[in-house]
């Protein structure tokens, strides 16, 4: 079937404008003016954004199942000691959604690309939200339990999530309410230097994760003699941990694409290697949450802060509200200067001659 179905063309980094190309990627661009059904059609076919976005369209239907399995089998919403898995288990199936929808739909226009990323960086800092409920629920040591600093965890967590939707839209457009002229597209912090907002970003992801982590960390790594919750389920949460550390090195890095430019444009490049280790991650984290939720529950149930609505489902919800908020604030200039997004970004020619760079095209949005 896909056989009698014109794929559409891929280009080069000297074939498509800046604000698209990726570090150390040469080739395997798609059009920066595709069409939905263009998009659709590119995840049948090799170009250097098939992998990122399959590497995390399925693994969101595993969390979906896994999702399901808890609602229906655990009774998820008559027992509100499984409310923190479940605000965890959804979180886990938006940001993988999110993020292939993001790379699939990216190439659509400059506009469509920062609103999709937009929504991409949302979707992370919900799951680092949800990671945060489910260690205040589960994963705290014995002796951090009921202590001040539990008891702040999670308003600091809801807060710095809002801080790293923030910090990852600033990177790319810089603040919303600045009222841009003519040169709008030149002012935004990607077109600028992109180096800067590469580091905005990671230290929008990197702070919250380190954060979340700060109980875990102690009771894997420092906690010793009694109250440090030295079980079997450690093990899953060194791997979860190291997968983490590898997920923010690739990220960083560039590597392996940075040492043999064009070698890895459609397989084996960085951010690749970054949703696999980050989704690798994520279930290791999810069965380390399980079987610590299981084990310890009869004294977290007798020992810990009680679970509500509030400090479960509902901060999530507030978080979901907020996130959006900051979202569409920062889509606005993108719609407020139309035309120069125009002039500035779509060069490339749907119809080009083989072996020439497009040309410039007037387009449609």
């Amino acid at each position: 079937m896909l056989s009698l179905i014109k794929l559409p063309r891929v280009f080069t980094i000297n074939q498509v404008p800046k604000v698209f190309h990726e570090d150390s990627i040469i080739s395997g661009y798609r059009h920066p003016r595709s069409s939905a059904t263009d998009c659709v059609l590119s995840l049948f076919q090799l170009t250097n954004e098939t992998l990122n976005i399959w590497t995390h369209f399925l693994p969101s239907w595993y969390f979906l199942w896994k999702l399901v399995t808890v609602v229906l089998m655990q009774s998820a919403w008559q027992d509100s000691f499984t409310w923190p898995l479940v605000v965890f288990l959804v979180s886990c199936c938006i940001y993988p959604l999110a993020s292939s929808c993001a790379h699939t739909f990216s190439t659509m226009s400059v506009r469509a690309r920062h609103i999709c990323f937009f929504f991409d960086y949302g979707g992370l800092s919900l799951y680092s939200l949800g990671s945060a409920i489910v260690f205040s629920a589960y994963v705290f040591p014995d002796k951090w339990v009921n202590s001040v600093f539990h008891r702040c965890y999670i308003p600091v967590a809801a807060l710095n999530t809002l801080i790293c939707t923030s910090l990852a839209c600033y990177s790319r457009l810089g603040l919303p309410f600045l009222q841009y002229n003519r040169d709008i597209v030149k002012r935004f912090p990607e077109y600028q230097s992109p180096k800067f907002s590469k580091t905005v970003r990671i230290v929008a992801f990197t702070f919250p994760y380190l954060f979340d982590n700060i109980p875990l960390f102690y009771r894997v790594f420092l906690c010793v003699r009694e109250g440090c919750t030295d079980n079997d389920t450690n093990i899953l949460h060194y791997n979860h941990i190291a997968l983490a550390f590898l997920t923010g090195f690739l990220f960083a890095t560039h590597l392996p694409e940075r040492l043999a430019p064009g070698s890895f444009d459609y397989i084996g490049h960085s951010h690749q290697l970054f949703h696999v280790c980050g989704i690798l991650g994520t279930h290791f984290q999810m069965k380390a949450i399980e079987q610590d939720m299981l084990t310890r529950r009869p004294w977290l149930l007798t020992h810990s802060i009680p679970i509500t609505f509030a400090n479960s489902v509902g901060v999530a919800l507030l978080c979901v509200v907020l996130n959006l908020a900051i979202i569409i604030m920062h889509c606005l200039p993108l719609f407020s200067a139309p035309v120069c997004l125009q002039k500035k970004h779509n060069k490339v020619q749907r119809k080009a001659h083989p072996g020439e760079a497009p040309a410039a095209k007037s387009p449609a949005s």
